[in-house]
């Protein structure tokens, strides 16, 4: 039995369906993106791997805004007083501490503008493509050339 180069297998397409490891929430993006990938016909089976750092990566940010919306941006963070035995007596307030999740949301937000770029999921990335898709149409090959000048 014949295996068949992993770039090639499924007519070299991204799988339809969502690797059984994703999130729940990356298997829907997957769902989401994919059929729109495969209508352009840019990406390939070899992209596989972007792909799932892209969806994964938006599980990351959905989780991450859904812990910001439940603690908050911010949290108010006390000193504990303490009397001279050592017993804690009252609570200062001492000021405010970011939510780490912010931090974990901008980053993932960060990866998916950077990835999403790279696969063509923004207005601008398929505008760039198009256009170097155009400019590749227009120029001729040496051989081209020659031929039209009469040269071969």
């Amino acid at each position: 039995m014949t295996k068949t180069v992993y770039y090639l297998q499924n007519d070299g397409h991204l799988e339809r369906h969502p690797p059984d490891y994703l999130g729940r929430l990356a298997k829907a993006c997957w769902r989401k993106v994919v059929p729109f990938l495969e209508s352009t016909k840019r990406v390939q089976r070899i992209d596989t791997a972007l792909v799932e750092q892209y969806c994964s990566e938006y599980e990351i940010y959905r989780e991450a805004y859904k812990d910001i919306q439940k603690n908050g941006i911010q949290t108010k963070t006390y000193a504990s007083l303490q009397d001279s035995t050592g017993a804690i007596i009252g609570k200062d307030f001492v000021g405010y501490r970011k939510n780490p999740a912010v931090v974990t949301m901008n980053d993932a937000l960060k990866q998916l503008k950077s990835i999403g770029s790279q696969l063509g999921l923004s207005p601008q990335a398929r505008q760039e493509l198009m256009q170097i898709a155009s400019h590749q149409k227009e120029e001729k090959s040496m051989a081209e050339q020659l031929k039209d000048a009469g040269l071969i």
